[in-house]
């Protein structure tokens, strides 16, 4: 059957508002992170949340025509937290996180095609149609998955951890987690063999606020979650989870100093998704003034701020840049419509 004519999506809801933060208001490790940076790395990191947001809107049309089954859980409005820590890393690093995980694919620059053809389940994915919404793979990128248990991802980067220190190399893993992923048993104990151990992952809680239903602050006796650190001898770190500067800052020089003198961190990410826990959640759980005011401080609407007003990026050519990530995706969803289903005789493949 073929694809109907896609409808246009909108552009992210950039939040452009008198409490949005300018150059005046970064901090200095904000305003360090923007000079170090640069016009053409900042371009870049933009396009690349502007390519997150439109996938993920664009993969809200296609669940709505059943081009995607399953589960389908969106990183709109922590676009800024997965661009700002990946940029701060080398392409043999790893980086393994949970189900909320095509945000993190394509910052890792898994192509949109690759994604959107795992979504639709056809061999061309980038898990080559087994894997789905929730198990994105890639071991060109270095990209550990995707894992639909809540926490199942944790030992598996501190295992990626404890092999770069194995053969003596200098490489860190990036460990993405859900806030209501802190209180699971691997947590624990991933933090104490890393600690124990000397290793260099950076543990990095994405606090969204919600675990699927449950607001933080109902599900947890300590809401600074960088003071569970103190408790394995490991250092922790708050990042500002809505502005890619402040992430890339805190990782970047947190990664400097642990290639040099390997050690555990824990980063806590506070930040804010602006759709439910996955497709079927309609979030009514939550006051329309709450998700109004992080949307005021929209991470996407920040960075297209600091470029205008840094004169590195004009409207014409912002205009240009969303233009061309439109149009990739519309590559992506043709090339995924066009591709082969996975043969039947690989089904037991790659299946440990």
């Amino acid at each position: 059957m073929p694809t109907p004519a896609l409808k246009p999506v909108a552009g992210p809801a950039v939040g452009v508002t008198k409490s949005t933060p300018t150059l005046a208001a970064l901090t200095p490790r904000q305003r360090a992170a923007l000079d170090h940076l640069g016009r053409e790395k900042l371009i870049a990191m933009y396009r690349t949340m502007f390519l997150i947001r439109s996938f993920e809107q664009r993969c809200e049309q296609m669940y709505q025509q059943r081009k995607i089954g399953g589960f389908l859980h969106l990183y709109m409005g922590q676009e800024a937290v997965g661009v700002g820590f990946l940029a701060a890393i080398r392409p043999d690093d790893y980086v393994t996180t949970s189900y909320r995980d095509h945000g993190l694919a394509l910052a890792r620059q898994v192509t949109a095609k690759a994604c959107m053809a795992e979504l639709f389940g056809k061999a061309t994915g980038v898990s080559r149609g087994k894997g789905g919404s929730m198990h994105f793979y890639s071991k060109e990128q270095n990209l550990l998955g995707g894992h639909a248990i809540v926490g199942g991802q944790i030992p598996v980067g501190t295992g990626a951890a404890f092999s770069a220190k194995y053969r003596g190399s200098d490489q860190v893993c990036l460990i993405f987690l859900g806030d209501g992923a802190v209180a699971q048993g691997t947590f624990h104990e991933s933090l104490n063999m890393a600690s124990l151990w000397h290793l260099n992952a950076i543990y990095i809680i994405e606090n969204n606020q919600y675990g699927m239903g449950t607001a933080v602050s109902r599900a947890e006796a300590v809401h600074d979650m960088t003071l569970k650190a103190p408790g394995y001898a490991m250092e922790g770190v708050t990042a500002d989870g809505m502005n890619v500067l402040d992430c890339f800052a805190v990782l970047e020089d947190a990664v400097a100093r642990r290639r040099k003198s390997p050690s555990p961190l824990l980063i806590e990410a506070k930040t804010y998704r602006y759709r439910g826990h996955s497709i079927s959640d309609p979030a009514t759980y939550r006051k329309k003034e709450e998700v109004e005011r992080y949307r005021s401080v929209d991470p996407i609407g920040h960075v297209k701020r600091v470029l205008a007003e840094t004169g590195w990026l004009d409207e014409q050519g912002v205009k240009a840049l969303e233009q061309d990530v439109r149009r990739e995706l519309l590559e992506a969803v043709e090339f995924a419509e066009n591709s082969p289903e996975p043969d039947a005789g690989e089904v037991s493949q790659d299946v440990l």
